[in-house]
């Protein structure tokens, strides 16, 4: 059996957090934005009723943590040649998802979180509603392809190649 490094651990505790976050990715998209995004500005008494959906709290602990991660197993597999190419894939996909959801994706939530308050027709709110979905949806997908990336990572073990 091969012996456990702190770079196979690091690596590890990347693809777990990773892990973490496309599970919430899946659940927010499965359970969540449907209805949210199905009848607003109706709907948004979901995340500004009386009893609101605060799931900003788990975003903001697991990006950090999961960049973290996938930035110390890059450091500390930096010297196998193929790990680093596989380990970097996931992060660059990663940050430029981050950039697009800073740029679209939030302001965008914050517009429907708000949408009792902005003249738009619930026609319009639905429009854009599923194209969010649509566009998160594909961006859910190719983060979870490159999560491909960290497994194969994880498989490759330089002294066996």
């Amino acid at each position: 059996m091969p012996k456990l490094r702190p770079r196979d651990v690091a690596l590890m505790i990347s693809i777990l957090l990773m892990g973490i976050l496309l599970g919430g990715i899946v659940y927010a998209h499965v359970v969540f934005f449907p209805p949210y995004l199905s009848a607003l500005p109706a709907s948004s008494v979901l995340v500004n009723g009386p009893y609101p959906l605060h799931d900003g709290y788990f975003w903001m602990l697991i990006h950090p943590l999961a960049i973290l991660s996938l930035l110390v197993a890059l450091v500390v597999n930096w010297k196998i040649p193929a790990r680093r190419k596989l380990i970097t894939v996931p992060l660059i996909v990663y940050v430029l998802a981050i950039a697009v959801t800073a740029f679209y994706f939030v302001p965008e939530l914050q517009n429907f979180e708000n949408s009792p308050n902005i003249a738009v027709t619930p026609a319009e709110w639905y429009a854009r509603g599923q194209r969010w979905q649509h566009l998160s949806w594909t961006r859910g997908t190719v983060m979870g392809l490159s999560y491909i990336s960290l497994l194969l990572a994880l498989a490759w073990r330089e002294d066996e190649r």
